[in-house]
């Protein structure tokens, strides 16, 4: 009986077409019959999931089976098994959730009276399936303001402590850090005209004829005009920002910036370091920046050379042991948790090995730069001012009276579009329109708005917040513009898993939950607001990569959801604390990160999924429906695989988990053997300091053109010869 109640929700979503009202959301039935295999196997998984009470059931499970022309065999396999997955799922939930069953009857309900007359429009029928399907959405629309009213008071932290050694000069103290993003060429482009020396280009040619293995929001493509190029573009910003605050404060050095380098496509590997070597060598120089750039070459050297033999001698961990686990999690290649992670976790080995005076990281994004002369006239201070507030590395209690810990920092962006309309313009807006038939299923984009106006916007102008004795603490944080102190990262090992594409940073706090102690969150940094300028000078690169965007969504309902699941009851052995459980996590991540947790994840993403492919066709976008078929079809196979098991992925995570503690045991240990002049340690740390020269781009440097950049943490840590 509940899974046709279920199958009953989804006929009346669905069709049959009947006159009137808001249902069904789209007319199914005539793509069956459409000349596009991929449109038409799309249809007929969506028929068949509204069971056989449907009229067109058994033509729909004949196509399922025997799909026409040449459709992905990856895309039918995925539907066939979908169905199963769904009915499982459904099944399961309903016998232990019983909200969820309790919610199901009244969707059916409402939905049964549905019809002429019947008071439903499309708002309200959204209203009525988001309660089903994705709950989160349900009562934003109208409520706005009074939403985000709610959500700041759950988000206020009272403060007890500021720290009180806090951040004073970033250009020292902070490690900036970012991630090149590379991809082949644009077909505008032709590898033979490109001024790159002929080996680049020969690796170049070589690459293009590679299959994709991973996918960015909009990388960089090599060759693209220098105007086009975030790589220049951001640290020509970052460059400017550092200018700026000099000419406030001359004491102020050169900052140092860590770069990261990511590539879509494996031959792209060896060229990397050679490409933004090149390309910034054109740009001309940077005076007030160090450069290093970090390849996956770099980051083997480390683990061969640095945290293996670290490991070995100091925590009697094998070396091919400690290579294999730390392999797994530090690097730069891939998909984006292991880049986020990475350009955390290297500000504290730069700490112990390199330079003792670096006591946070703070990462920007290469589209984004510090509008310096908006931020003081609207914030009434520059970006190194707003960073050396004391509420970052604070304590407090949050709005549930638990303990908190603020050893992270976060900002805000305004579009580049928007900035002559006040600094303080949010970056998002409500939707105008009813929602499509697939954002009936899940529509980020309303938490998403709640959330980046309730939280992104505050200003600490109120009695309620007034930066001093109370603060917000972020959830939703954006993947650049926020930061962490290196004593938090020591302490608290964060990180995002390796396999994580989409929403790396969102995923970086999941893994500080813990019912233990105070909880490691982002103090709000009212008015540190950088200017997204991605549209103005990317917009190329944003076009290129919206195959591999349109199914991120997808994929990251499915790993958070299980991420969730694995977090949930989870607790230390020796801990007397309660454990947590999906309703608290819930609870504090939600209304927008907590948004891609769903109940039902697998039913969600094959609705949605099969949904938005029929529409593009519908939409006449014929070319990009095969493409994100294709694309999608493969890639939330392979979620489904990792996640489907959740004590499988449990184990991924746990072993990832692992692999940073001996990360940072192996510094732990070289911080007090080097304490120690113990001669190993000390031979080590040399190895570390040669690696990372060598990462240093020397046709830029921060020290106004006298020579290479370099670690500058030697001389001023009066660091003794081995």
């Amino acid at each position: 009986m509940v899974s046709q109640a279920f199958e009953a929700v989804l006929r009346r979503m669905l069709g049959p077409h009947v006159e009137g009202g808001p249902l069904p959301l789209f007319d199914i039935e005539p793509w069956l019959d459409s000349d596009e295999p991929v449109a038409a196997l799309g249809a007929a998984f969506l028929v068949a999931s509204c069971g056989p009470s449907h009229p067109l059931f058994e033509r729909a499970s004949e196509l399922l089976v025997e799909p026409g022309g040449d459709v992905p065999e990856a895309l039918g396999q995925l539907y066939r098994s979908g169905l199963t997955l769904i009915g499982d799922e459904i099944g399961r939930v309903v016998k232990t959730d019983g909200d969820f069953t309790e919610g199901l009857s009244a969707v059916v309900e409402r939905l049964s009276a549905d019809g002429p007359g019947s008071g439903l429009d499309a708002v309200a029928t959204a209203e009525v399936l988001w309660s089903l399907f994705f709950p989160e959405a349900v009562g934003i629309i109208g409520h706005e303001a009074r939403r985000e009213a709610e959500l700041r008071d759950t988000r206020t932290v009272t403060i007890t402590q500021l720290r009180p050694d806090p951040i004073m000069d970033p250009s020292r103290q902070v490690l900036f850090t970012s991630n090149v993003l590379l991809t082949v060429p644009s077909s505008k482009h032709p590898i033979e005209d490109l001024a790159y020396p002929q080996a680049m280009r020969d690796d170049l040619l070589r690459a293009t004829g590679e299959d994709q293995i991973f996918w960015y929001d909009h990388p960089i493509q090599i060759g693209v005009e220098p105007a086009a190029n975030e790589l220049v573009y951001g640290l020509r910003g970052l460059d400017d920002a550092v200018a700026f605050e000099r000419q406030r404060a001359p004491s102020i050095g050169p900052a140092t910036c860590v770069l990261s380098v990511s590539v879509t496509h494996a031959g792209l590997r060896r060229l990397g370091r050679s490409y933004v070597e090149e390309e910034l060598t054109r740009s001309g120089g940077l005076p007030d920046l160090d450069v290093f750039v970090f390849t996956e070459e770099a980051t083997d050297r480390l683990i061969d050379e640095v945290l293996g033999p670290a490991a070995e001698r100091y925590l009697q961990v094998g070396g091919n042991e400690a290579a294999a686990s730390l392999r797994a999690v530090f690097g730069v290649d891939g998909a984006y948790g292991r880049h986020y992670s990475f350009l955390k976790a290297i500000s504290a080995l730069w700490q112990v090995l390199v330079d003792p005076a670096v006591k946070g990281t703070f990462k920007i994004d290469l589209d984004q730069v510090f509008p310096q002369e908006v931020l003081v006239a609207e914030a009434g201070a520059s970006a190194f001012e707003l960073l050396a507030t004391p509420l970052w590395g604070g304590q407090g209690r949050d709005a549930m009276g638990r303990p908190v810990e603020l050893g992270m920092v976060a900002g805000a962006l305004v579009n580049e579009r928007d900035i002559g309309r006040g600094l303080f313009t949010p970056d998002a807006d409500y939707p105008s329109r009813a929602p499509a038939a697939d954002e009936c299923v899940f529509f980020s984009a309303l938490p998403r708005t709640l959330s980046t106006r309730a939280e992104m916007m505050e200003r600490y102008d109120s009695l309620e917040r007034d930066g001093l004795r109370t603060c917000l603490e972020r959830v939703h944080v954006t993947g650049g513009t926020n930061g962490i102190l290196v004593d938090a990262l020591r302490r608290h090992r964060p990180f995002t898993p390796s396999f994580i594409g989409r929403a790396e940073d969102q995923a970086y706090i999941l893994s500080t939950l813990s019912p233990e102690g105070a909880r490691l969150t982002y103090a709000h940094a009212a008015g540190l607001i950088m200017r997204h300028d991605k549209e103005a000078f990317a917009g190329e690169a944003i076009a290129a990569a919206q195959v591999g965007n349109t199914v991120g969504d997808d994929i990251r309902i499915l790993y958070f959801s299980a991420y969730g699941d694995v977090i949930a009851g989870s607790s230390h052995p020796s801990s007397t604390e309660a454990p947590l459980d999906r309703a608290a996590i819930k609870s504090l991540l939600d209304p927008f990160t907590g948004c891609f947790m769903s109940r039902i994840p697998v039913t969600v993403v094959l609705l949605r999924f099969a949904l938005r492919s029929v529409l593009t066709f519908a939409a006449g976008r014929n070319e990009l429906g095969r493409e994100v078929a294709e694309n999608g079809a493969q890639r939330i196979s392979d979620a489904l695989a990792l996640t489907t098991d959740r004590h499988a992925f449990g184990a991924v995570i746990d072993r990832e988990r692992r692999a940073w503690h001996l990360y940072y045991d192996a510094l732990d240990a070289l911080e007090q053997a080097i304490g120690a002049s113990e001669a190993d340690a000390l031979t080590i740390r040399r190895r570390a300091q040669e690696i990372v020269r060598a990462a240093a781009v020397r046709s830029v440097t921060g020290h106004g053109g006298d020579g290479p950049a370099s670690p500058r943490g030697e001389a001023s840590a009066d660091l003794p010869s081995d």
